[in-house]
């Protein structure tokens, strides 16, 4: 424990155990909007299908020689795997056909956390200098199986309440996974790892066969991240024991964002010293109701951050309606609107005008045909004429939600996906006219409209500048800052 706190105090961090929470993350010093506070390379991570194994790259693919399951884009990416792989490989090229056809992404990211252990103690593959102590070779999976344990008993407890009403005929041992596992892994020397994973599946018990895969595939989702791309598209899974300490909060102070395989933590606002670490496990542009969904169902926890426990509260209910109701019937007003006692509309709070639910229904039943012609005419390559029909869906979302509306956003994010692709010479001058637009309103004090612009130019720009450059990095911390002032804004707007 002490060459964790070391490694980590190194890197201006703290590693503490709370009773209520676990494990945490604390600031041993003050962190800067923008700053990074640590980045990680995953201890084990996976692709998805049909990407490069290294690089998640998905063209010029071409199969193992060895074990035919998995892919790499070039030469280059198969010798920086190479280490990892050709245990793997051995192992993979013994499975018979009809196995690997049921090898889920789940069971070969456990089968690969057991090589790499082997190869570390074997001292094949160097140890990382902050896998040391709790993280080191013998107790890194212990680690993080104890936790997908501790997860599924919160699963049942949401599931089936006390877990001793569940009729005992019913149950499985949770071993079966590590006997999928050795069924993969039959060599001896991997005994000892299935035998952990035995035991520490085995406190943990469900319902019937079916359940396994599923379940443990979310469980395991649980402890692992998503490896996304700056324009949050998903390319693989990832092991990262750092930043799997790092607790959720739904008003966060940092933000989790990938460099390919490499995850970085940035400050979204300023951190001071003694402060614990936060991210946000699911998108916190929703209301309450729909983050504590996404968190139960994902996670099997009920959030209680500042922002959750004032579920309910007039605050709330704002936010809510802001994120996710009606605008006032009246386009000069900025007012929400809530449902009537009558139950016949929706009264704006502000200036008390009546919107009525059949006005509200009709533009949703519009909206609704003309999403679907959208859809319809960009799948079939029909661009110009979906870049038409999104235009009109913004204008009826315009006229039926809040200018911060969840709906209005997204949309807005597809448009400017289309017309990127449709017209990819002339937009980076639109871009830069949005990244200075961006600017002037933030300087302003206009932070809402600040962040709709430079949003728009991040869009734009990523399509024509990259994402590397150092001009690029700057706006996307800008649009990170921009958008943690926004809403810090907009909670203390409520409070007051």
């Amino acid at each position: 424990m002490e060459e964790l706190k070391k490694a980590l105090n190194e890197k201006g961090l703290k590693f503490s155990t709370l009773p209520e929470k676990g494990h945490c993350l604390f600031a041993a010093r003050d962190f800067s909007p923008g700053e990074v506070i640590f980045s990680e390379n995953p201890y084990v991570c996976l692709p998805n299908k049909n990407k490069c194994e290294w690089c998640f790259s998905s063209t010029n693919l071409k199969k193992c020689s060895g074990c035919r399951v998995i892919w790499y884009c070039s030469s280059e990416c198969q010798r920086s795997d190479w280490k990892l792989h050709s245990a793997e490989c051995r192992v993979l090229s013994k499975v018979d056909k009809q196995r690997v056809n049921s090898l889920t992404p789940s069971l070969r990211l456990m089968v690969k956390l057991c090589v790499k252990r082997k190869l570390e103690i074997e001292k094949i593959i160097a140890m990382s200098p902050m896998m040391v102590d709790d993280f080191n070779a013998t107790r890194l999976s212990l680690h993080l199986l104890q936790k997908v344990t501790s997860m599924w008993k919160r699963w049942f407890l949401v599931s089936f309440g006390n877990m001793s009403d569940i009729n005992e005929k019913q149950l499985l041992l949770y071993a079966q996974i590590a006997n999928l596992v050795n069924l993969i892994l039959p060599c001896p020397d991997f005994e000892i790892n299935v035998k952990e994973i035995t035991e520490n599946f085995s406190k943990v018990r469900f319902l019937d066969i079916p359940l396994v895969a599923e379940v443990t595939a979310g469980n395991l989702a649980c402890n692992a991240h998503t490896i996304s791309d700056s324009e949050l598209r998903p390319h693989g899974t990832g092991l990262y024991p750092f930043i799997s300490i790092i607790n959720h909060s739904c008003l966060p102070n940092s933000v989790l964002v990938f460099e390919g395989r490499l995850a970085v933590v940035r400050a979204m606002q300023h951190i001071p010293k003694g402060t614990e670490v936060l991210i946000s496990y699911v998108d916190i542009a929703g209301s309450t109701l729909t983050r504590q969904k996404a968190l139960k169902e994902q996670y099997y926890f009920t959030c209680a951050c500042s922002r959750c426990i004032k579920l309910g509260q007039s605050d709330d209910i704002r936010e809510s309606a802001v994120l996710e109701g009606y605008r006032c019937k009246d386009s000069q007003c900025d007012g929400f609107l809530l449902c009537d006692s009558d139950d016949k509309g929706f009264i704006c709070q502000q200036c008390g005008l009546l919107r009525e639910k059949e006005e509200i229904t009709n533009i949703t039943i519009k909206l609704k045909s003309m999403s679907e012609k959208a859809s319809t005419l960009l799948s079939s390559g029909h661009k110009t004429e979906a870049i038409e029909a999104y235009k009109m869906i913004e204008g009826l979302q315009l006229q039926l939600y809040q200018p911060l509306s969840i709906s209005l956003m997204r949309n807005r994010e597809t448009l400017i996906t289309v017309v990127c692709r449709v017209y990819p010479r002339s937009y980076p001058l639109v871009g830069l006219q949005y990244y200075m637009c961006g600017k002037f309103e933030w300087l302003l004090g206009e932070t809402e409209a600040a962040v709709r612009s430079l949003t728009k130019a991040l869009d734009i720009l990523r399509v024509t500048h990259g994402t590397k450059s150092p001009f690029m990095v700057e706006l996307m911390n800008k649009v990170e800052e921009a958008r943690a002032e926004a809403l810090y804004k907009l909670h203390s707007q409520v409070v007051n």
